[in-house]
């Protein structure tokens, strides 16, 4: 299996100025990883997929708590009540690593 930084190489066009570009960097790549990594896959399946990967980045220290509350704010906006609710679960059972 791949890991999230190696489904892209490519960079974002624009990056904001200051201190929040690391995060936005971090944010787009992991939105495209996940947009990839979705492609052609049940729910299920991508829901370990990413669960599986994040828990390597968390005990590895290459995700931090950050990370997720940018991945989470970027996402929860174009999900419903439910699925938004369960990435809200997701990133808490995360954080707690």
């Amino acid at each position: 299996m791949k890991d999230f930084k190696s489904y892209s190489d490519e960079q974002p066009e624009k990056k904001p100025e200051g201190n929040s570009a690391g995060a936005y960097n971090n944010t787009v790549e992991l939105a495209k990883v996940l947009t990839k990594a979705m492609n052609g896959k049940s729910e299920t399946q991508i829901l370990h997929t990413i669960l599986a990967e994040a828990e390597r980045g968390k005990r590895e220290g290459t995700l931090t708590n950050a990370d997720l509350d940018n991945f989470y704010n970027a996402l929860s906006p174009l999900l419903d009540g439910i699925k938004k609710r369960k990435l809200r679960e997701v990133i808490t059972r995360l954080k707690n690593i």
